[in-house]
């Protein structure tokens, strides 16, 4: 019977997943980078040394898949929201700019 203990690689990459995850949450990516990056390198190396999966890796590479989905989705929200920010940002200059020769010329 195999076991069904995550291969050590695979197990903290899903710990680095969830690190992943709170960073982008905190807004922090600098540090989701370097942790992302730290779980490349994780993934290539149980990728390299595991020539057959046992039963706990599959269910792990699930939920790290899961993770990074949810993930990329909080960052895309983000994104669009910074959109939206630096948008209501530049009517609010044209707004100010277009007001400020009006009152000038009073």
């Amino acid at each position: 019977m195999k076991d069904a203990k995550p291969h050590a690689a695979l197990a903290r990459a899903l710990a680095l997943s969830l690190e992943v995850l709170a960073a982008a949450e905190a807004g922090n990516l600098h540090t989701l980078a370097a942790l992302d990056a730290e779980r490349l390198r994780l993934l290539k190396l149980f990728r390299l040394d595991v020539e057959q999966r046992q039963t706990g890796d599959s269910a792990v590479l699930h939920e790290i898949g899961q993770l990074n989905d949810r993930t990329i989705g909080l960052l895309e929200h983000q994104k669009r929201r910074k959109g939206r920010e630096m948008d209501m940002a530049a009517v609010g200059r044209r707004a100010v700019a277009a007001y400020s020769s009006v009152r000038l010329q009073r």
